[in-house]
């Protein structure tokens, strides 16, 4: 029992052999007779970092080994925000020789000296009044808090009892003095501080060096200690340590709005000596910018929406201007802390990014990425978008496992999200996202949500999938590729309502060029190029014209190369032209986020003939057009033999797509792989096919004979039925025009002219059939009487 209490009053260990520290390194500097060490804990297999404090006496009846326990005992039970941490303690007696020495070792949160902390720093001007501002309105807080609070006196308040935390802030300790204030009782002589003995002379007031401890216990409780942080200030700004208490009176480094507060505190009358708590509300030394944001930062929880978002959408530029180093160590931390927890508005992150930028890699993969990670699982729209618009300053540093199993499940969700400007920022972010990904989550995820957003509503999601698949192209493997590639910009980008989609289905198929043997070049890229060279937008005729250019050059290169060779040489891949391989800019964003355009800058070509950033409506109605429709060209006839597949059955036509994870081969289930060549016969010279090819992919039927071929009208409407079963593109072909009524292949009620080249789209001349009238007006049932009508109709009538 004696030994249970002996641990609770002198030390919560039983020896050093079982304290669970590392003892390490001790600091130059120390208060009284303690020594600082660094350590670091055993128990957990990162060493996190503490502070071990020692103090070593002869014996057990040492007059600073007892002050030293009061202090421990103190700490212990004193707990403020600004008061440091006590975490352990224990006594260990050891013998040497014939004596015996004791030593009393405390365990606290990881800190150094105030001193060693000032030139560690190196502040300067004014950066170094903002950090010292703060650091004094933090021990005045816990000055404040023993006095006013808990009636406490502590006695020595100087640099030496200053400690720093590896977030900047400043922490109060060295209790050994603590004692309780005795003011009540006025009639007692004895001393009030047991241990006053161990406070240097130059940092007593005068009541105390004087031991007038009747003037002391009639004094406010304040009045010691604010003497004390006299001192500090004092030391502090003159950059030394006191020497002898005259030295107070020198005022030359004592800022000019910190002055008269200084006087005030070093009052010689106790009883006007100011209060610690005063000394905050009044002082407008205290107010900077640097005390305003983190105070505002510690008591975020409190504070609205309003002035969140506001404070928030400040900071970035606030930080630029505040200390470097207490942004990184101290604003960073509260920041990322917020995000976590969710306390903060998504501007924050912008914030977070900015202070993240200026930590070294190695830094910001601690300190930053954790917290975005993090943010991924988040449900708030507004953060997922602000993560995604800004992917692009931490995209690199996320390793290639955290983005496969921990961003990626969250991000996807944006491709299926209703609001299209995410879908967008969610297809954007892919280009960094893309190269990280497992082959797995590529063919079995990420390419079924493409295929998806290549027949999006909106056109400019359209464009910048098509563009995004040639940018990723080289991330797939070699069968993925020749599955998916030509059919999605030969299929579906090239044949695309919106000219900025037909010409990104150009450039992606120049980009991706090495990928394609000289078999898919000559029967599906060429044929597929050079009908664009007649496209109604002149963008897509130049770049048409371009491609065009490079792979009839990669052809050549062939013939030249394999000439007297055998044909089985032509499955060989073919190396692109020099410098078409690099990536493809976004061609457009038409989206808008709450009303504002996007903050995405248009990155298109600058040989761009058309604009291609425009209002969302605006792209609607020029999709919807079909005036702008690419014209089509029938592919070779050597394809004609190739298998034709069956009709896809899912309603996004892409076919139908399974959950299941692919292997390296696959599947032929990720949404391009029901999509061959389309066979169609040649092209008619005549004007009518162009422009009919110009309207819609119109199915046509398959030429028997050169004289069929070159006829303008179609042989007859069954032929033409019978084609449109055998269809391919029927999954993924764009609807019909709501006015026509019938297919522009099928002839007209009146005849024709065979030599009218126009007659094939002419629009059928007027017909006296009635059309059917509304319900209630015909002639078979009667309406009811409707005064208004049933008059004009008899006088009509009798005027007839």
């Amino acid at each position: 029992m004696l030994r249970f209490l002996k641990g609770v009053v002198g030390g919560s260990g039983t020896g050093l052999k079982d304290l669970p520290y590392n003892i390490g390194d001790p600091y130059p500097s120390a208060w009284g007779s303690w020594t600082h060490h660094r350590g670091t804990s055993k128990d957990d297999d990162g060493g996190s970092a503490v502070s071990i404090f020692s103090l070593s006496g002869s014996n057990a009846l040492d007059g600073h080994l007892a002050a030293g326990r009061n202090g421990v005992k103190r700490l212990r039970t004193v707990r403020h925000p600004n008061i440091l941490s006590f975490l352990h303690s224990t006594e260990v007696e050891s013998v040497e020789g014939s004596s015996s020495r004791v030593t009393i070792y405390i365990v606290t949160e990881p800190v150094m000296p105030l001193s060693e902390k000032i030139k560690e720093l190196g502040l300067e001007g004014a950066q170094r009044d903002e950090y010292y501002a703060w650091g004094l309105n933090q021990i005045a807080k816990a000055v404040s808090f023993l006095n006013n609070d808990c009636k406490l006196v502590h006695g020595n308040v100087c640099l030496a009892s200053v400690v720093v935390t590896p977030t900047l802030d400043w922490k109060l300790h060295a209790f050994d003095v603590l004692s309780e204030f005795d003011g009540s009782n006025g009639n007692a002589t004895g001393p009030m501080l047991q241990y006053e003995w161990l406070i240097g002379s130059q940092y007593k007031p005068m009541e105390l060096a004087k031991s007038d401890w009747v003037a002391i216990r009639k004094s406010p409780p304040w009045a010691i200690d604010s003497w004390g942080l006299g001192c500090l200030i004092y030391e502090l700004f003159s950059g030394m340590k006191l020497g002898k208490t005259e030295e107070l009176r020198n005022t030359s480094s004592i800022p000019k709005s910190l002055l008269q507060d200084y006087q005030r505190l070093l009052s010689s009358m106790p009883s006007r000596r100011m209060n610690t708590a005063k000394l905050l509300e009044n002082s407008e030394y205290f107010q900077n910018k640097l005390v305003d944001t983190i105070h505002f930062m510690e008591i975020l929880t409190l504070k609205d929406s309003v002035e969140k978002d506001t404070f928030f959408r400040k900071l970035p530029n606030l930080a630029e201007q505040l200390p470097r180093p207490i942004v990184l160590k101290k604003l960073l931390p509260l920041l990322a802390s917020a995000l976590e927890f969710g306390s903060a508005a998504a501007p924050a992150l912008t914030a977070l990014l900015k202070m993240g930028s200026w930590l070294s890699s190695e830094e910001f993969s601690v300190k930053v990425l954790p917290t975005i990670v993090k943010l991924f699982s988040s449900n708030d729209r507004a953060v997922r978008v602000s993560l995604l618009q800004h992917i692009d300053q931490y995209g690199e540093s996320l390793s290639a496992q955290v983005v496969d199993e921990q961003v990626f499940p969250h991000v996807a969700t944006g491709f299926s999200d209703t609001s299209a400007f995410l879908r967008e920022l969610t297809l954007k972010s892919m280009l960094v996202l893309a190269p990280k990904l497992s082959q797995r989550t590529i063919s079995g995820s990420l390419l079924k949500y493409l295929s998806k957003l290549q027949v999006d509503e909106e056109p400019a999601i359209r464009t910048n999938t098509t563009i995004l698949l040639g940018n990723i192209a080289s991330h797939l493997n070699e069968g993925t590729r020749k599955r998916v590639l030509i059919n999605a910009f030969t299929v579906r980008a090239l044949r695309d309502t919106f000219s900025p989609a037909r010409g990104a289905g150009v450039m992606a198929l120049c980009a991706t060029s090495s990928y394609y043997d000289i078999n898919e070049i000559a029967t599906r890229i060429l044929p597929n190029v050079v009908v664009l060279t007649i496209d109604p937008d002149s963008d897509v005729r130049s770049k048409s014209f371009q491609a065009a250019e490079q792979f009839l050059q990669i052809v050549k290169q062939y013939h030249e190369t394999n000439v007297g060779g055998t044909a089985g040489a032509a499955s060989t891949g073919i190396s692109s032209i020099p410098g078409n391989a690099s990536l493809l800019g976004w061609a457009m964003s038409s989206l808008t986020s709450k009303g504002k355009p996007s903050e995405q800058a248009p990155l298109a070509p600058a040989n761009s003939g058309v604009p291609l950033s425009s209002t969302t409506s605006n792209a609607s109605s020029v999709m919807d057009s079909p005036s702008i429709a690419p014209a089509r060209v029938n592919s070779s006839g050597d394809l004609a033999d190739q298998p034709v597949p069956e009709s896809p059955t899912s309603t996004d036509g892409w076919g139908e797509i399974e959950n299941g994870i692919h292997e390296e081969q696959g599947s032929d289930k990720d949404g391009w792989d029901d999509i061959e060549p389309l066979e169609e016969p040649k092209p008619s010279p005549a004007l009518a096919s162009i422009q009919a090819a110009q309207k819609r992919p119109v199915s046509q039927p398959v030429p028997q004979q050169k004289a069929q071929a070159a006829s303008v009208r179609p042989k007859s409407t069954g032929r033409a039925t019978k084609d449109e079963d055998d269809d391919l593109w029927g999954s993924i072909a764009a609807p019909a025009p709501k006015t026509n009524k019938k297919p522009l292949n099928v002839k007209s009620a009146t005849a024709l002219d065979d030599d009218d080249p126009w007659a094939a789209i002419a629009a059928p001349p007027p017909t006296t059939r009635a059309k059917p009238l509304v319900a209630g007006r015909g002639r078979g049932k009667p309406a009811a009487p409707k005064l208004g009508a049933q008059r004009i109709n008899r006088t009509s009538s009798s005027g007839m």
